[in-house]
């Protein structure tokens, strides 16, 4: 089968008509990372009735426990679908082993510094081939984490992204307790007897998450930790990011609290920054929730709006920045 790239092989899975949305379905198989076995979904969506050319494509990257389907339900509904009838180019990605994503030989230990490294570069650079445009990236809760990290360690730029919008993402929340070097380890420990981290067992999501993840997180808050990897301090790479960025917070969020998502964007060194908290105390309908700040009707008629209007501010500030040389 010819491959749907001169980058790497891509193939096309579908190509389907759902309502009045266009659904083509990529596998990429970049063989850019130490596991060769590692191939990616892609999902692209667009308006039936808007021809490709021209569209402004938008790359929008799930959280934890969660695939594609958090942007696009079966009925057609959610943010992505939202996008793409607004006239964006709109590309669904579906980390390792989530989704459409067949899960890798060494699914067990991926962690965010792979996804961050090599996966999204990758899924840049295929949707840029496409489209001929340098794409924008908007990541919910674990997805704007893996933005921070790809942006801090310069493997996202503005050579291939043209915006930066983070839902619900923070990486300073943590136990105290995970301080003493004792409980950290003995968290590792634990982690290591586990296979996946279920999380239709846990009520967190459809998908399970590897345990690779997990442990990451854990060193990034234990005694002499950091956010970045062995290679690369990601948050101390973060103030000479220049792409614009936008970090929406919500009010009743526990897990991903304003305050540590206020602290995250703050250290982007960005002039072109705005931060938004969902909460009545600033003209919103509702205190919103972790979930609820991008699923839900609310979201729906207050949130989803401001997506378009950041996305459109973008392309009217900086519309020669998004178009490839050449």
């Amino acid at each position: 089968m010819q491959s749907s790239s001169k980058l790497f092989p891509v193939s096309l899975v579908s190509a389907e008509l759902r309502g009045d949305l266009t659904e083509d379905v990529y596998r990429l198989k970049p063989n850019n990372s130490p596991d060769a076995s590692v191939e990616l979904a892609l999902t692209r969506l667009g308006a039936a009735d808007c021809p490709a050319p021209g569209r402004i494509p938008v790359i929008l990257l799930h959280g934890s426990f969660s695939n594609r389907r958090f942007w696009y339900s079966p009925a057609g509904v959610g943010l992505g679908a939202y996008l793409a009838r607004a006239g964006f180019d709109v590309w669904l990605a579906e980390m390792r082993g989530h989704g459409l994503s067949p899960r890798n030989r060494n699914y067990r230990l991926n962690t965010i510094a792979d996804y961050a490294r090599y996966d999204l570069p990758a899924i840049a650079a295929f949707v840029q081939e496409q489209t001929a445009r340098i794409p924008h990236w908007m990541g919910h809760s674990m997805g704007g984490v893996t933005l921070a990290a790809a942006s801090g360690g310069r493997y996202l730029d503005e050579h291939n992204a043209a915006s930066l919008a983070l839902f619900g993402s923070q990486v300073s929340k943590a136990m105290r307790l995970l301080k003493f070097p004792p409980v950290e380890w003995a968290g590792r420990c634990l982690l290591r007897r586990c296979k996946v981290i279920s999380g239709s067992r846990l009520d967190r999501g459809p998908e399970d998450e590897p345990i690779g993840v997990a442990i990451e997180t854990l060193r990034w808050h234990g005694l002499f930790g950091r956010f970045g990897d062995r290679l690369s301090d990601w948050w101390a790479g973060l103030p000479a990011v220049r792409i614009p960025v936008m970090a929406v917070s919500a009010k009743a969020d526990q897990g991903d609290p304003v305050w540590a998502c206020r602290k995250l964007f703050k250290q982007f060194g960005a002039s072109g920054k705005q931060f938004i908290v969902l909460a009545r105390s600033e003209g919103f309908s509702a205190d919103y929730g972790h979930v609820e700040m991008l699923v839900s009707k609310p979201a729906a008629l207050e949130v989803w709006p401001l997506a378009v209007a950041w996305l459109n501010q973008q392309h009217v500030e900086q519309p020669q920045g998004e178009r490839l040389a050449g």
